[in-house]
């Protein structure tokens, strides 16, 4: 079974929603591994300031596309021979603002790469989620677990979005169109966050840095788990690697704790004396969610995440501080994190 990174640099890879959170962290791991990268995003929900680091390096390219549209020219002629999709606003606030747009992006663009996988017999990773599994009954979640999922309530452009977007995938492999991977990508965090992403690890820094309210939905009991990126990142270049095609892959951290428990931690991280906010729990929000990795851990050579989650907390705090203005603050925390 084959899990090395790309070594070839005569490969040309694109990254749709590469100017996104995660998009960005894997165009810097492709690159450093020697191939050439084109990115192709919207700037819908991606950020100029996470490519700027690569304005100049002569193997990154950049095309601003929708890939709801037709694909633009440049990117149609390129011999591409592996393509990652990121493609999508992946927070609720920001694919609920456009529910058609995301619906749309998941099925319509998610054909057209694929189209375009098919005609240059290039290799293609979906970047799915675990919102297929909804609400769910069976925890830890495996990826024979169909899921609970609301197809009408307000997170389903999103979920069920993404399912749509597993069924082209793997359609196209059953049919022998596309050499496909899929990954279903647990809660994830890190540096290049959207400060308004309104997920709760960059919702609950930010508040804290500026000593706002921190808003906790529901009752905080609710439980997630969480992936630094670059563990995220690393189990995503292994996937594209290897010969996992006969179903998807989760990727995320099995550890488990309440939002409230992030809540405190982030606090004493920051030292902030923000108080804690409670809201109405949204609609169709999951209970608990957890992975199971068990067969990442096969078949991608032994991947699990290795940052702990002190550590990323910290890395995170650090960079949204520099982001928002807050350097001053910086230090601080992160002599209390080390006390």
């Amino acid at each position: 079974m084959e899990v090395s990174p790309v070594r070839n640099r005569n490969e040309l890879v694109l990254v749709a929603g590469g100017a996104g959170f995660i998009g960005s962290h894997i165009i810097d791991v492709l690159l450093g591994e020697g191939a050439r990268v084109v990115c192709l995003d919207s700037y819908l929900t991606g950020r100029p300031q996470n490519l700027r680091h690569l304005e100049r390096d002569s193997r990154f390219d950049f095309v601003e596309g929708d890939i709801v549209d037709a694909l633009p020219g440049e990117i149609a002629r390129a011999h591409f021979t592996r393509i990652f999709n990121f493609a999508c606003a992946a927070s609720p606030p920001h694919y609920q603002a456009d529910p058609e747009h995301t619906m749309l992006t998941n099925v319509v663009g998610t054909r057209n790469l694929l189209r375009l996988a098919e005609e240059k017999r290039a290799r293609f990773l979906l970047s799915s989620t675990s919102e297929v599994y909804g609400d769910p009954e069976q925890h830890p979640q495996r990826e024979a677990y169909r899921g609970w999922v609301s197809c009408t309530g307000p997170r389903a452009c999103y979920d069920e979005g993404k399912r749509a977007a597993e069924t082209l995938t793997f359609d196209y492999q059953r049919a022998g169109r596309a050499d496909v991977r899929v990954a279903r990508i647990f809660n994830t965090y890190g540096p290049r966050m959207r400060p308004d992403d309104g997920r709760v690890v960059s919702n609950v820094i930010c508040q804290a840095l500026a000593g706002d309210d921190v808003t906790v939905y529901g009752d905080g009991s609710q439980t997630r788990s969480f992936c630094y990126v670059s563990d995220l990142v690393e189990g995503l270049v292994r996937l594209m690697a290897s010969d996992v095609k006969d179903g998807p892959v989760n990727l995320g951290n099995p550890v488990e704790l309440t939002v409230s428990d992030l809540v405190e931690r982030v606090l004493r991280l920051t030292g902030s004396r923000s108080r804690i906010v409670h809201r109405p729990l949204p609609v169709d929000d999951p209970r608990r969610r957890r992975p199971d990795i068990s067969r990442a851990g096969e078949r991608l050579g032994g991947w699990e995440p290795k940052v702990p989650l002190q550590q990323g907390l910290e890395a995170t705090a650090a960079w949204f501080a520099d982001e928002q203005g807050h350097s001053g603050r910086r230090e601080q925390f992160v002599e209390i994190a080390a006390e």
